[in-house]
């Protein structure tokens, strides 16, 4: 028999295929997460091996790292030590993102710092927002209060040098709150990475222990999406934040979400950014220790799909390591 149709002669050989990939994966596509704290040194997240809270140089010379293995762009989290009811070292003028955006923008003026503008690591009840009583004995999370708060924040985040604010509260109306308030105070240009698409995640653990944010009572799935909610949800929620001036779209977990993101990705035409969350990290971690899987091309492969569902840039844990690998392929 003749074959006519044979795929395989496109595989037969590395360069070719190199030739006829599709999907590609760059250094310059992944940003880099720092966990930043008040204190002095190193501190390993045991439930993130791999992955340290910093202290301000530290901090620094894991952005330096991150520079020379190709990578453009961080994110930080801070992790206070004070925590309030409303946050205020979300929005304080030396809070621990505000220090350390303006020591890696010392030490690296080309490098891309992503501020997470949220305040759930600086309030002493872990919610995104400050309370309210319910009338019943009870506290609800109160949405428009929370609105000026993270205006604040991201107005000082953008003082400190922060080349893009990232608000990841889920609050109704953040991203036209934190628009006008930053064209308000000059900075028109500074963009906004909307964490638009977020749900309600199991996949979050390790990061709520990484930041010390997880709440102190119920959860966050009256303001986070239900894992449930399907596309419709999806949309209405990226549609909502491009029409009040959003310049990129998140979705967040990324990896059980890859159908989300694909119809996300189709529906508008903004930078996508998929977020690689903790869980999913920690997941391929603890498989590797035990030798069950391959990290490297576990890895990879995770980020390819990401890139194929959609995404033009991952925020990963991964993202040094990935780096380095695809450096030596």
């Amino acid at each position: 028999m003749t074959l006519t149709h044979r795929p395989r002669r496109l595989r037969r050989t590395p360069s070719l295929r190199a030739l006829t990939r599709e999907t590609t994966l760059t250094p310059e596509q992944l940003i880099h997460p720092l966990f930043v704290h008040e204190g002095e040194g190193l501190t390993e997240i045991k439930t993130m091996p791999g992955v340290y809270r910093h202290d301000v140089p530290g901090a620094v010379a894991s952005a330096q790292e991150a520079w020379a293995l190709g990578i453009r762009s961080v994110i930080l989290f801070g992790i206070p030590d004070h925590k309030d009811a409303h946050g205020s070292g979300a929005y304080a003028g030396e809070g621990v993102i505000q220090r350390a955006t303006r020591a890696i923008k010392a030490a690296l003026p080309d490098l891309t710092v992503i501020a997470d503008t949220c305040l759930c690591e600086y309030t002493d009840h872990g919610h995104c927002g400050p309370l309210v009583a319910d009338g019943r004995g009870g506290w609800l999370i109160d949405n428009d209060g929370a609105l000026d708060l993270l205006a604040q924040t991201a107005v000082s985040q953008a003082q400190a040098g922060a080349d893009i604010i990232a608000p990841s509260a889920m609050m109704d109306g953040q991203i036209a709150a934190l628009r006008i308030a930053l064209d308000a105070a000059g900075f028109k240009d500074t963009p906004i990475m909307s964490y638009a698409v977020k749900y309600a995640s199991a996949y979050y653990g390790p990061f709520r222990d990484a930041a010390g944010s997880a709440p102190s009572f119920g959860d966050r799935s009256s303001y986070q999406m239900d894992p449930r909610g399907g596309y419709r949800e999806a949309l209405r929620e990226a549609r909502l934040d491009v029409e009040q001036g959003a310049d990129f779209l998140m979705v967040k977990p990324a990896l059980a979400y890859l159908d989300v993101m694909r119809t996300v990705r189709d529906a508008f035409d903004l930078p996508m950014i998929a977020y690689n969350v903790s869980g999913e990290y920690s997941m391929v971690k603890a498989a590797a220790q035990l030798s069950f899987m391959d990290e490297r091309r576990t890895v990879l492969e995770t980020l390819i799909g990401m890139r194929r569902a959609g995404a033009d840039a991952i925020l990963t844990y991964h993202a040094l390591d990935a780096a380095r690998w695809l450096r030596e392929a």
